[in-house]
Order: C-alpha cells, then sequence, then structure tokens
C-alpha cells in the first residue's frame, strides 16, 4: 500500500510537470491579411514550434505560454498567448535586406540567403515613384538599364544587364515566376504584353538564373508579382497626362467575398497622340484579373488572367543630321506594331506539412504581334539619289502555349537543408509568315508615303512546333550556422520542328532541330551578421536560336538547308556582398560572364540585318547600390555599375575584331535620387532625379571611314539627365508631377551605326516634359 502511495504521488507530479495546454491563434499584417509560413516557436523549448497555414491560424501545445514569432519580412516578436483570442499583428520589417524574396528559388527565402545579385523594387517604393512607365521601374536595380524613346513613348524598349544595350534574347521576363513567352520566340518588346497596374513588387534576379528557369535567363529575370486581393475592399481610380500627348486611365477593385474568396481586377488604358516625334502614335488596353480560393488550411487554388490589346505606330529611330538639328521628325507615315496577348495560368498550392509543399501549374497563352517593321524599310537610289521605290514587308507571329510545371520543396529537420524539385513541358505551335512591300517615296522630303502588298511574294511562311520540356533540382543547407551553401542543376530539351509552306521556292527545307543543355550552379553566403555579409557563386547560361533569327538567317538558302547559328553559352563568375544597418544599405557584386557563340546583329552593306555567333566575349564589371538616410527626412540612394564589354574572338566578313569593344555598350551607367519628406508635412514627398549614361561605341572598332579616307570609330558621348518629382496625399487622394529632363538636354536613349550610311542613327530621348498624375483610393 505504502509503494501504491508513493508510485501514484509521483505520476501526479509527472503529469503536473508535463502538463501542456493547447492555444491557438491567427497572424495577420497591418492590412489585416493573413501570414501564412509564420513561425511560433516555444521561448522555453526551440524545438517545439509550428508554423502558420494559409489562413494564418496555428495552433501549438505548450507548458509555458511564451513564444517567439518570426517571419520573412516582419518584425520578430516576443509574445505570452492566451487561452483564446491571440490575433497577433505583425509589423514589416524595415531591414530591406531580409525581405522576403521568391525569385531565386520560387520559394520565400530571406536575402541573404541567396548567392547572387538580386535587387527589390518593393510595393513601397513603387508607391514613392509614381512611375509612368516600366522603364521607370525597372532602371531602378542596379546594372540595369533598359532604354525607351520618351519622345516616342510607346513602350517599345531595349535592355542592358551585364551585356550591351540590345534585343538579343538574353533577359527573362517573369510574372510570378512564370515566362511570359516561351523559349524561341522571344521579344525584346515583350514587357509591352503586361500590365504595370497590376504590379506588387519587381524582383531583378542579375546573371544566369537557368539552373531555375533555363534558357534566355543569362544577364538577368525580371519577375513582376503581381497584386493579392485584399480582404477588406478597397481599389482606386487614376488618371495621368502629360505635355507629350500620353493620357493614361487606371482602375483596380480588390476584395474577398468571403472567408476563402478573394478577388483582384486592375486595368488600364494609354494612348498616345500627337508626341514630338512624328508617327509615335499608340494606344494599350491591358486588364489582369486573379482570384484566389482557399479550399482549406493547406490548400489554396489561383488563377491569374490577363488580356493586353496593344497598337503603335513605329517611327523608326532619327537620322544623325535630324538628332543634332532638333528636328524630330520621322520618314514613316505607316509603319506599325501591333500585339494581343491573353494569358492564363492556374496554381494550385498543397501544404502536405509544414516541411512538404507542392505547387502545381497550368499555363496557356495564346498571342499574335502583327507589324510592318520600320527598320526593314529600304529607300532605292541611283548614283546617290532617290528613285521614288523602295522595299519593306508585313509578318505576323503567333503561337499558342500550353504549360505544365511542377515543384516540390521539403525542408529537412538537419542543418537548415531544403530539396526543391522541378519539372515542366511547354508545347508551343507557331506560325510565321512575312511578305514584301513595294513602298513609294517621297523624292523631296525622304519621306515613305505609302506601300503595297506584293501578295504571294513570301519573304517567310512556316510552321513550327517548339518543345521545351525540362528537370532541376536545388539543395541548400548550412553546414555552419553562419555559412549556407546551394547548388543546382537544370535539363533543358528542345525540339524544333520546322515545316515550310513554300517548299522548294522560299526559306530552308523541311526541318527538325534539337538543342539540349544541362544548367549547374553553386553557391556559398556567410553571414557575418542579420544584415551583412558576402557571397560567391558560379552559375552557367544558355539560349538556343529563335526560331525566327533561325529560319530567315543570311545563311538560310545555301543548298536550303540550315546553316552558321549555334546556341549561345555563358558562364558567370560572382561574389558580392551586402551590408545593412539603421541610416544606410550597401550592395555590391563583381562579376564575370564569359560568352560562347554569343549572337549578335549586324547589318550589311546593301542595309539588310543578318546575325551572326561572335565566337567568344567576355563582359566584366561591378555593380553597386548604396542607399543613406541624411535625416529622417532626407535620403539619397546611387545605383550604378562599370563595365567592360570586349569580343574575344569575332570575325565579320573576313575582319578580325577580336579584343575589341562591343557596340553600343556604355561602361557607367547610374541612377542617383535624393528624396525629401518634411517632417512638419508628412504626406509631401518631393524628389531629384539624376541619371548618367557613359559614352560608348556604336560601330565595331575601325568600322566607320572618315571623310579623309581614314577608318576610325563611330560612338554616343553619353548622357546626363535630370528630373524632379513631386507627390502629395489628402485623405484617400494622391496627387504628383515628374518633370522630365528639366534642363532641355538633347539625348538619346540608344545610339547605333548605320554601315550603309556610315552615320548613326538615334533613338530620341525627348525634350523638357511636364507629367501629372491624380488617384483616388477607396
Amino acid at each position: 500500500m505504502k509503494h501504491l502511495l508513493v508510485l501514484t504521488l509521483l505520476l501526479g507530479i509527472s503529469i503536473s510537470i508535463n502538463a501542456q495546454i493547447t492555444y491557438s491563434g491567427q497572424i495577420k499584417d497591418h492590412n489585416l491579411d493573413p501570414i501564412d509560413g509564420v513561425s511560433i516557436q516555444s521561448s522555453t523549448n526551440p524545438s517545439n514550434g509550428v508554423a502558420t497555414n494559409i489562413l494564418g491560424e496555428f495552433t501549438i501545445a505548450l507548458k509555458q505560454p511564451k513564444v517567439l514569432i518570426t517571419a520573412i519580412g516582419y518584425q520578430t516578436v516576443a509574445v505570452t498567448l492566451k487561452s483564446s483570442g491571440n490575433i497577433i499583428i505583425l509589423e514589416q520589417s524595415q531591414e530591406e535586406l531580409q525581405e522576403v524574396i521568391v525569385s531565386a528559388s520560387r520559394e520565400a527565402q530571406k536575402r541573404a540567403e541567396i548567392p547572387g545579385a538580386i535587387s527589390v523594387i518593393t510595393a513601397a517604393r513603387l508607391e514613392e515613384l509614381k512611375p509612368f512607365g516600366i522603364e521607370q521601374i525597372i532602371n531602378q536595380a542596379p546594372g540595369v538599364f533598359m532604354s525607351t524613346s520618351v519622345a516616342s513613348g510607346n513602350e517599345q524598349h531595349m535592355t542592358s544587364v551585364r551585356s550591351p544595350i540590345s534585343t538579343k534574347s538574353l533577359f527573362l521576363y517573369l510574372e510570378d515566376g512564370i515566362p511570359i513567352r516561351p523559349t524561341a520566340v522571344f521579344n525584346h518588346n515583350a514587357l509591352l504584353e503586361m500590365n504595370d497596374v497590376s504590379f506588387n513588387r519587381v524582383e531583378v534576379l542579375k546573371g544566369p538564373a537557368s539552373s531555375i528557369y533555363g534558357s534566355e535567363s543569362i544577364g538577368g529575370s525580371f519577375n513582376f508579382i503581381t497584386k493579392n486581393p485584399s480582404r477588406n475592399f478597397s481599389g482606386s481610380l487614376g488618371f495621368q497626362i502629360n505635355d507629350l500627348g500620353l493620357s493614361k486611365y487606371t482602375l483596380e477593385v480588390s476584395n474577398y467575398a468571403n472567408k476563402n474568396f478573394g478577388y483582384y481586377l486592375g486595368s488600364q488604358y494609354t494612348q498616345r497622340n500627337n508626341g514630338p516625334l512624328g508617327h509615335s502614335d499608340y494606344e494599350k488596353f491591358a486588364t489582369t484579373f486573379k482570384t484566389v480560393y482557399h479550399f482549406d488550411s493547406s490548400t489554396s487554388w489561383i488563377n491569374t488572367f490577363d488580356l493586353i490589346d496593344y497598337r503603335t505606330d513605329t517611327s523608326g529611330s532619327l537620322t544623325e543630321s535630324d538628332y543634332h538639328s532638333g528636328e524630330y521628325l520621322s520618314d514613316q507615315t505607316f509603319t506599325e506594331r501591333s500585339a494581343k496577348a491573353f494569358r492564363l495560368k492556374s496554381t494550385l498550392n498543397k501544404y502536405w506539412n509544414d516541411r512538404n509543399k507542392t505547387t502545381f501549374n497550368i499555363i496557356f497563352r495564346d498571342n499574335q504581334t502583327n507589324q510592318i517593321p520600320s527598320y526593314r524599310i529600304r529607300q532605292f537610289r541611283e548614283q546617290g539619289l532617290l528613285t521614288g521605290k523602295g522595299e519593306g514587308e508585313i509578318n505576323s507571329d503567333r503561337f499558342q502555349s500550353i504549360v505544365g510545371l511542377v515543384q516540390h520543396k521539403t525542408d529537412f529537420n538537419f542543418a537548415n537543408a531544403s530539396l526543391i524539385l522541378g519539372s515542366s513541358i511547354d508545347y508551343s505551335p507557331q506560325r510565321y509568315q512575312a511578305q514584301t512591300i513595294t513602298v513609294t517615296v517621297d523624292t523631296q522630303s525622304g519621306i515613305n508615303q505609302a506601300y503595297q502588298i506584293n501578295q504571294g511574294s513570301y519573304i517567310l511562311n512556316y510552321e513550327a512546333d517548339i518543345l521545351n520540356y525540362a528537370g532541376y533540382l536545388q539543395f541548400e543547407f548550412n553546414p555552419l550556422t553562419n555559412l549556407k551553401f546551394t547548388t543546382a542543376l537544370r535539363y533543358d530539351g528542345f525540339n524544333y520542328d520546322y515545316d515550310n509552306q513554300l517548299d522548294g521556292q522560299k526559306g530552308a527545307a523541311d526541318a527538325v532541330n534539337d538543342y539540349n543543355n544541362f544548367s549547374p550552379k553553386i553557391g556559398l553566403n556567410y553571414n557575418f551578421s542579420r544584415n551583412s555579409g558576402l557571397y560567391i557563386n558560379y552559375s552557367n547560361g544558355f539560349s538556343p536560336p529563335q526560331t525566327s533569327t533561325l529560319y530567315r538567317n543570311k545563311y538560310v538558302e545555301i543548298d536550303g538547308q540550315i546553316h552558321g547559328l549555334k546556341p549561345s553559352k555563358y558562364n558567370n563568375y560572382e561574389l558580392g556582398g551586402y551590408l545593412s544597418t539603421n541610416r544606410m544599405k550597401i550592395d555590391l557584386a563583381l562579376y564575370v560572364l564569359d560568352g560562347n557563340n554569343t549572337l549578335v546583329t549586324l547589318r550589311n552593306e546593301q542595309d539588310q540585318y543578318y546575325n551572326a555567333n561572335a565566337g567568344k566575349t567576355r563582359s566584366y564589371g561591378v555593380e553597386y547600390g548604396i542607399g543613406y538616410h541624411i535625416s529622417q527626412e532626407l535620403k539619397i540612394t546611387h545605383n550604378g555599375s562599370f563595365a567592360k564589354h570586349r569580343y574575344l574572338e569575332f570575325y565579320d566578313s573576313g575582319v578580325d575584331y577580336s579584343d575589341s569593344d562591343m557596340e553600343t555598350a556604355p561602361q557607367l551607367l547610374g541612377i542617383t535620387q535624393l528624396n525629401y519628406t518634411p517632417s512638419i508635412l508628412e504626406k509631401l514627398n518631393l524628389g531629384l532625379e539624376y541619371e548618367m549614361v557613359g559614352s560608348y561605341n556604336t560601330s565595331l572598332e575601325n568600322q566607320r571611314e572618315n571623310q579623309n579616307g581614314s577608318w576610325g570609330t563611330a560612338t554616343y558621348g553619353g548622357h546626363h539627365i535630370f528630373n524632379l518629382t513631386g507627390s502629395y496625399k489628402w485623405r484617400n487622394l494622391e496627387i504628383w508631377v515628374h518633370v522630365l529632363n528639366i534642363f532641355d538636354r538633347l539625348y538619346s536613349t540608344r545610339a547605333s551605326f548605320n554601315v550603309y550610311t556610315n552615320e548613326n542613327n538615334y533613338e530620341s530621348g525627348g525634350p523638357r516634359a511636364f507629367h501629372l498624375g491624380i488617384r483616388y483610393k477607396f
């Protein structure tokens, strides 16, 4: 009996010591939207922890109610839980380096865990910028330059990231982690097929990201992340106008209709009439509709619809004499481009438990681009005089895509390890047609007045079934507390089934072209503290030939076979670091990008464009971003780069251009911004922006013939432009003003050399202009 009493007493003590109470609650942000993936960890027993589900809910059994709550992008808090009614609001972290990043792996990570140069333009920064063009967003990232003619103002653009300013397939444009176009149908103007009203944030990953995304993600990957539905009904009406002929109307509506179903709608209509550059009118309608449905706490279904209807005049570049005289005239009257794009992305997220998540994606694309390109127009001359005739082309390019992508992530219970496995298949049938046109030219003014389609006179007429299949993996772990190791590998296979509809008449014979590539990546992060660290990485990138480039290349018609173009491959070596304090933020990256079979566009003496592999190239430089809060009211940021872009081995038309600078490749790029928010008027924000583009060669070295018969190199001297911005919020109303090019400088967003005329052509920047915007939020 005595032993039984002792045993009962010990059992009671044991139960009392180990008794746990179950606590539950919900975690939200300052907008009262639920936050998933938040870690709730016992303060007395760190091994006891759970994560919130899609609805921000959690349940945890504890002996002591004190917990530590952490989430990527939010401030860490210590909380004592109550027996019921635990609604916890987290505030976003001001330490931007600890923001959530998804572009490096399609999964949420801290910036300090990514061994690569990545820049984020946050929702708060977008609100501050009030951009009226996508280039204003993109150019916030160090080492990035998107050139678009302010004078023509029609969203057409060229890009430079660790490369010359070019139209080549060196950049990948993504929406919510999915490419907006298939491989082999790249368009350097593809961003005009997007809706900037719907952007919540933009992530720019510089250098090759082929280990996750595949081909074309070489110089940089641009991930435009769309807005999510808000828990409470909200929206806005906006209007913008400037004295360059632009007007823009915007509408947004967002809400959760009930606990499980939410929607977001963002639309815009933009038009341009009678701008300073002749023949530069354009119109664009874009809408994005996104729905989120939570089946339960572990399963969500997201659908995003995009519809873009775009048409623009294409004025072409200015001649050297027109540019320097400020004559913003165009030789064109009928050249144009139109694009209709529809995209549907359906995503199912399934959390099997707190360590395993699978994402299933199905994507459908339907895109058609029609154009009479200004750069294909040739005017005929005899003894240097216009004959009144010319030629050009009218073309149509359409593709439809069905894409499947599945990705699974597993977190292991050792060394903070995780494994990502993924596979994708993209089937995109393409139809391309190009016919010749006869052009009527005014011999006095040189203006192309009219055209006539030469029916049946095809340059190309083909169908191509494009298939891309891929598998990839990425493994990460911490061998030491402050050291993170990342490695990844992807395999891509490509099949182009080309069917010439003009057998025996034009173009290459029917063909099946296959390409494949393994893309490895390896990187290390060492973090000295929460806000400082170093990284080093190696990554591989590649780009197979585009179908339109491959099948219309100048070598195509040699024996009716396809010759001359090979996939471009790149090796990237990078060392970088980051530092953040209460008042200062620094990002720095040193890189070397070696290219093999780099594809370049050349122009022959008959004023015709053609493509060629450039042998070997090397781009190397430093990218830097610096932000400093001079005071609570005043802050300054500077993003820039210094780089060299060289041909290591390159021959053209028997001339050796090895060991020379590449064209349209500025060494210096930079944007400096000064923002002032007076404490006595906190809703007022004033900004001064300075944009600097350094000088660069526009021709190959010693390609330009001088007046004395010697040979030299054509150049562009670069430019220095200042802009002013101001915005004010009053209750639900916002108003802002931009003054562009305040000193009215003559400048070009891109200059190139024309071997046919032996002079530069210029994409004009534009005169001083005033831009006004107003928006009402509800």
